[in-house]
């Protein structure tokens, strides 16, 4: 935490030097630093005299001026200079994180080789991987991973994220219509990507959220999804 101190001797305002008829062109100002064990404090005093000292610390800053209204600007400044940190800038510059896929590079190499289908509402999906168990009817609760995108590939809502699948039941309006419909002809181990159009994803649409972009309403959505298992049918 850094703590700004202003001492302001031709203004009442302890934010902006005033600039005006009735005060000098110039201002001056003397930075200092003074240390206490847990907290830097910046004070800087200023005054509106024409005569000041030329030239401040070699340590510091060679012939620094705040002059007028730009003294928001000129504090900015002063905090970059002297190394202080500034609030909000932790993380700046990070790599972005990289969120867990159900299809990698190697897996989108190979999806372009992989024949589209394409059903009468429609969705469109390629096979990833063809399962080998038993497919979910109208009613039955599925259990699935998915990570849900936008066209340009990014992604806005993942069950790998969350740790564990989601269960939904299939055919009961519990998903959008495009997951409803992709997931049907899917046997549990599985797993296949859904071009979902707008006219079966999110009627509302889906607001922004930090990392994650908006999902305008009735605009096509891309879902990668595998089929984990079917309670009641793998029990059998």
């Amino acid at each position: 935490m850094h703590v700004l101190h202003f001492t302001a001797m031709a203004s009442s305002s302890a934010l902006l030097l005033p600039s005006g008829p009735s005060f000098v062109k110039k201002a001056w100002c003397n930075p200092r630093i003074l240390s206490t064990e847990r907290i830097p404090i910046l004070c800087v005093h200023c005054s509106a005299s024409v005569s000041g000292p030329k030239t401040l610390s070699k340590r510091i800053y060679d012939d620094f001026t705040l002059c007028g209204r730009r003294t928001a600007i000129g504090m900015v400044l002063v905090t970059s200079v002297f190394g202080l940190p500034i609030v909000g800038s932790h993380g700046a510059g990070l790599p972005p994180e990289e969120k867990p896929r159900l299809c990698n590079e190697e897996c989108e190499k190979e999806l372009e080789n992989i024949p589209m289908v394409t059903t009468e509402s429609g969705l469109q999906y390629k096979d990833i991987k063809i399962g080998e168990g038993p497919s979910p009817p109208i009613g039955f609760q599925v259990a699935a991973n998915y990570v849900a995108m936008v066209p340009s590939g990014q992604i806005f809502d993942s069950s790998l994220e969350k740790g564990l699948p989601y269960i939904f039941r299939v055919g009961a309006g519990q998903v959008v219509k495009g997951l409803d419909e992709g997931i049907l002809g899917m046997k549990v181990g599985g797993k296949r990507r859904l071009y979902i159009p707008g006219s079966l994803s999110f009627p509302k649409g889906l607001t922004s959220a930090p990392g994650r972009p908006r999902v305008a309403p009735n605009s096509p959505v891309i879902f990668d999804v595998s089929l984990e298992y079917v309670p009641g049918l793998d029990d059998e």
